[in-house]
């Protein structure tokens, strides 16, 4: 089985001094690149408002940025000149995001979003309101919330090689996650890393259909965490080759994986939990099911590697 570990410079993410876009007149590099016509900004909403309705992608230099922009329309992908080594630091736009999405798509590749909180307790790196969403060898962590997304049953989410460290919290009117997503046609989780939650859940979909693989849930460091995985409306498609460590400091440990816990809004008949290893942490002895289900219909729990305590299955 394959986990990742994504490895994100994290001694120039301590070294390095917040700065504000800057300019060329201060005899620095221009931060923001519109590749395609290789003109350069000094905020990242103009570099967004300049490629529009077109499709386009604006290249991060390599520093820490108190900057944030808000896409309406268009194609854009944001791209980190070297991965890990562009930083948009606490600053939100629309008091929700870094980046507050509601174009037709956008992809993300190699950047870093760190410390967003707003007045709401969901304060996220992203927030996708619509359209297709990428997500590629980037870091979300110390944040109420990774990523936050609306509802498009049209829409397609795909998170590759991405990791979630220190994200979520239940100090607000409701909980925020490492990962939330709302009423999508799909969401694909691969090769990525959830760690050291600060509480609700790790991944949280409403997708109708959901590939979550190869991706690892390292909650021994966790704080007041819930369910590794929480398909509310339930969902169908597979959950494989993952690897889960519970932690000893729950809000809720009585499940790993829960399906349809809220609502009966998606079809879960032929989901697939398979190939899977989950236990706890060293030292924990306690008792909690792998796959809590509330649908009643039939899915595929097999091949999977379990520790002592776990139960395979759970109808509640």
């Amino acid at each position: 089985m394959r986990t990742t570990r994504l490895a994100l410079a994290a001694a120039l993410l301590g070294a390095s001094p917040l700065l504000p876009a800057a300019s060329s007149a201060q005899g620095q590099e221009t931060p923001y690149t519109v590749v395609e016509s290789q003109r350069s900004y000094a905020r990242l909403q103009e570099a967004v408002d300049a490629i529009g309705d077109g499709t386009g992608t604006i290249r991060f230099a390599p520093r820490r940025y108190a900057d944030c922009a808000v896409q309406t329309q268009g194609s854009i992908t944001y791209q980190a000149q070297v991965p890990g080594q562009a930083v948009l630091d606490g600053v939100t736009c629309e008091g929700k995001a870094a980046l507050v999405l509601r174009g037709r798509a956008a992809r993300i590749e190699g950047l870093v979003f760190a410390n967003f909180r707003v007045p709401e307790k969901n304060g996220a790196g992203v927030r996708l309101e619509h359209g297709d969403l990428s997500v590629s060898q980037s870091w979300f962590r110390d944040s109420e919330q990774g990523i936050l997304t609306g509802s498009d049953p049209d829409g397609r989410i795909a998170i590759d090689k991405s990791t979630f460290t220190r994200l979520g919290t239940c100090e607000g009117p409701g909980c925020a996650h490492s990962l939330y997503i709302g009423d999508y046609g799909t969401l694909t989780v691969t090769r990525s890393r959830f760690e050291a939650g600060t509480g609700g859940h790790y991944v949280k979909s409403r997708a109708a259909r959901v590939a979550i693989l190869n991706s690892s849930f390292d909650d021994t460091q966790g704080r007041a965490t819930n369910y590794m995985i929480d398909l509310p409306d339930g969902a169908t498609g597979e959950i494989a080759d993952n690897w889960f460590v519970q932690g000893r400091d729950k809000e809720n440990y009585s499940a790993f994986i829960a399906l349809a816990a809220e609502h009966r809004n998606h079809p879960s008949a032929g989901l697939s939990v398979h190939g899977n290893n989950a236990r706890f942490a060293p030292g924990i002895e306690r008792r909690s099911a792998f796959v809590a289900d509330w649908t009643k219909e039939p899915i595929r729990i097999e091949g999977n590697t379990l520790g002592a305590g776990l139960v395979r299955f759970e109808a509640r």
